[in-house]
């Protein structure tokens, strides 16, 4: 597919700098790049590289606008490669219809456009939107719902009576609706308890591979619009998360706690049960919260603490080896000090 530079600067809203019959045939990245190419420049560190840059034009933004070089002027130059990337991305591989090596169990009702590949499952009583695309081998279980133009990539799992939305795209190996880890112990063994409530997936959410969204022990577990999930990430029984909000790879979240709006997980952190983070509340990567967070707050450390009490305690920690040796000749000091007193007296 081929875009002329007028079109993709008309798509984008942006200022042309440049002849507009200008073909471009794809986006790279600005060392990588050919001279069919067209590619971005959102930060300052890799202005070096546009002089020795192959690529046949840029979006920049206003800042960047001395560069020699055929341009689109954008506000947000990485939300326009978002947008210029997918124009060029190649369109989704989608089994035509049915397979026959499909198995569809009772009272299925799907919508139009439906694409089921081999291999796949599909239970009792399940409803399938316009344009549904399951991959091979995923697992539907019985009374699942899903909306239009909603896209499970291969070996999806998604258990009974869960609900996903519209516009859902959901990784290869993600489970959906497993059991909550519930359990009693009692003097002689340990007694499950049984998670009746289900999974809610609410329109545009993305979920990265290889995740576990467990089901509510009572009631639901629930992603809200626009949620973005990446790979590696386990949300326990009776999880909220709020609209908008960011989990990166490797977080795990405790049973019951509730993610306000636009909230950001960094990599690799842990948040206990029942609390709140409020809207907005950014944590970074490997922390450990472990308590309720304001609407606002920025988080780093194990346990978490608010970005500026970090960075202090960050600064001394690293100068705990020459306090240690300090104290130590202190304490002699003292102790030889006190010696001598005690002759003396």
């Amino acid at each position: 597919m081929t875009r002329t530079l007028g079109e993709l600067a008309a798509f984008l809203g942006g200022e042309l700098k440049g002849p507009p019959d200008l073909v471009v045939d794809g986006i790279a990245a600005i060392d990588q790049a050919t001279a069919r190419d067209i590619s971005f420049i959102s930060e300052r560190r890799y202005l070096r590289l546009a002089p020795s840059s192959q690529a046949a034009a840029f979006i920049v933004s206003p800042e960047f606008a001395e560069v020699e070089r055929p341009l689109i002027i954008v506000p947000h130059p990485y939300l326009a490669y978002a947008r210029v990337a997918a124009l060029f991305a190649p369109p989704l591989n989608r089994w035509p219809g049915i397979s026959p090596l499909a198995c569809l169990g009772t009272d299925v009702r799907m919508g139009e456009d439906v694409s089921i590949a081999p291999f796949v499952y599909v239970g009792d009583m399940v409803r399938l939107g316009d344009r549904v695309t399951l991959m091979p081998g995923c697992f539907i279980g019985n009374q699942v719902e899903i909306g239009n133009d909603t896209l499970l990539y291969p070996h999806v799992i998604i258990l009974e009576r869960c609900r996903i939305g519209s516009r859902v795209i959901i990784h290869s190996g993600t489970v959906i609706g497993s059991d909550g880890y519930g359990f009693v112990p009692t003097d002689s063994d340990i007694v499950k308890i049984p998670q009746l409530g289900i999974v809610v997936i609410e329109d545009d959410v993305e979920i990265g591979a290889n995740c576990a969204i467990d089901r509510g022990a009572l009631g639901e577990t629930r992603l809200k619009r626009g949620v973005k999930l990446d790979n590696l990430v386990h949300l326990a029984h009776n999880v909220s998360v709020g609209e908008y909000s960011f989990i990166v790879a490797q977080v795990g979240v405790a049973g019951s706690t509730k993610l306000g709006k636009r909230v950001a997980l960094g990599g690799q952190v842990g948040v206990v049960g029942h609390i709140e983070l409020g809207d907005g509340v950014q944590v970074g990567a490997q922390a450990g919260v472990s308590h309720s967070l304001k609407a606002g707050q920025v988080v780093l450390g194990s346990p978490a603490r608010p970005i500026k009490e970090f960075a202090v305690l960050n600064a001394h920690y690293s100068k705990l080896p020459e306090i240690y040796q300090r104290l130590k000749k202190l304490e002699k000091q003292v102790a030889e000090l006190t010696a001598k007193l005690t002759t003396e007296t």
